[in-house]
């Protein structure tokens, strides 16, 4: 997990997508590949997000697509036959430790506190989900993890918008930071896919200026 931050995550913004309809995956996937994005995570929160990915890897074999929101066995089974490119889970068991530690794909383990953080780290994963972010601390907390916890990085995500993501990124522990505020849902809505891109670019590019 030592190199996570490159080729993956050379853009260090995630979106974080539910698709609640399937026939969204291919163009919302080419639209946010011409915003620049280089990994989405597509999360397990409705019925669609297996086929989802395989769509999006399709669509575009260049970016990473991701699986979000693993919880348990079955999440993690359609995941890894979606061809996921990268696992993330809100938190974390030994039942789901066991089912990680099967793959050869980056993992992203879901910890809440220093307690949980260590733990994943003697499992291996030294770069981690931190979720939910703006609920147990946001930027503040995982600065003050920096010095006791400094062999540990971060992708946090839950609270995170366009306006506090440079707080984050700014961290030498935050490795990328992920959400949804880059999707414009009005025009996921009706299907306009150029003014979805314009959007996602015009919430992404603030941290370059």
């Amino acid at each position: 997990m030592s190199d996570v931050k490159s080729p993956l995550f050379e853009c260090q913004i995630v979106p974080v997508i539910t698709i609640d309809a399937l026939e969204q995956a291919e163009p919302l996937a080419l639209a946010l590949q011409s915003a620049s994005f280089t990994a989405l995570e597509v999360t397990f929160r409705t019925a669609h997000a297996a086929e989802a990915i395989k769509l999006m890897k399709q669509a575009c074999p260049t970016i990473h697509i991701g699986a979000g929101t693993i919880t348990g066995a079955a999440q993690f089974d359609a995941a890894c036959d979606a061809g996921s490119d990268f696992l993330v889970s809100p938190g974390t068991s030994s039942a789901l430790f066991e089912l990680f530690e099967t793959v050869n794909v980056p993992v992203f383990p879901g910890v809440a506190s220093a307690s949980e953080a260590i733990a994943a780290f003697e499992r291996g994963y030294s770069a981690q989900k931190f979720f939910p972010a703006g609920a147990i601390g946001g930027s503040a907390a995982l600065k003050a993890l920096v010095a006791p916890l400094a062999q540990i990085s971060f992708m946090p995500t839950g609270g995170i918008s366009d306006k506090n993501m440079q707080e984050y990124l700014d961290l030498p522990n935050v490795v990328a930071v992920g959400g949804s505020w880059m999707i414009d849902k009005f025009a996921l809505a009706q299907g306009d896919w150029d003014a979805l891109t314009a959007y996602a670019e015009q919430k992404m590019w603030p941290q370059q200026k």
